[in-house]
């Protein structure tokens, strides 16, 4: 009989032909659930950092005798902070409203590098002749949807050997590990004088009338971390 109320019409039929009829009712009823099946799955958020599924995705061949109607989740919606193993409840109704439930495990994964951005800079050296940078004075604006956990340089010192044009690799990190990197000038200067000391000296004429001076005679001390090129004396 089919699910419902069935009106059943019997019929007594005596030995002569005589007969006489009744009829009664027959009712019907599905109380059995469907058999729910999950399925774990593993997804990636996009670019914004977040992620969908249906409850299609996480049914694994559920069942019913008389016809599944209608399967739903509890979550659907994943974003950065659901990153690792979620738990989803899929419910399955049948077409006579009977439900089961079995429990899915959804594997939310970022596999989205940063996007990276760098910016060129000029530094200039200290009175000790060197200069320490960090990988965010280099970052141009990189973004990405679950974080930015670090900022790396592959070269973060530098002294006067460096002066000039240099090229360093900025490794932007994001919170869930993915990497990227790009490059960027780093133009190194050196705008400290030196530091000079001048000391009053006699100076002797020869029998000439005439007499040398060398600029080390006037000067009590000549530093400069980067050493010194050249000196002279004028004679004002």
């Amino acid at each position: 009989f089919p699910v419902g109320v069935n009106v059943i019409e019997f019929t007594a039929t005596d030995v002569n032909g005589n007969t006489s009829t009744c009829s009664f009712t027959i009712t019907v009823t599905d109380n059995e659930a469907p058999v729910a099946v999950c399925q774990n799955i593993t997804i990636q958020l996009d670019a914004t950092g977040n992620a969908t599924i249906t409850a299609a995705d996480v049914d694994g061949g559920s069942t019913d005798q008389c016809g599944v109607a209608s399967t739903s989740i509890d979550i659907d919606t994943f974003d950065c902070s659901d990153v690792g193993d979620n738990n989803v409840i899929l419910t399955v109704t049948d077409v006579n409203g009977n439900t089961s439930t079995c429990t899915a495990v959804v594997t939310v994964e970022d596999v989205t590098a940063p996007v990276v951005a760098c910016q060129d800079i000029t530094v200039v050296l200290d009175v000790t002749g060197t200069v320490i940078i960090a990988g965010i004075d280099v970052d141009g604006g990189s973004t990405d949807a679950c974080g930015i956990a670090s900022y790396d340089l592959d070269i973060d010192t530098f002294d006067c050997s460096n002066v000039g044009d240099n090229i360093v690799t900025l490794t932007v990190t994001d919170v869930n590990g993915n990497t990227s990197t790009c490059t960027a000038t780093i133009t190194v200067e050196d705008n400290t004088s030196p530091v000079l000391v001048c000391q009053d000296f006699t100076l002797e004429l020869g029998a000439d009338g005439t007499a040398i001076l060398d600029p080390s005679d006037v000067i009590a001390s000549n530093d400069d971390a980067c050493g010194i090129f050249a000196s002279a004396v004028d004679i004002t």
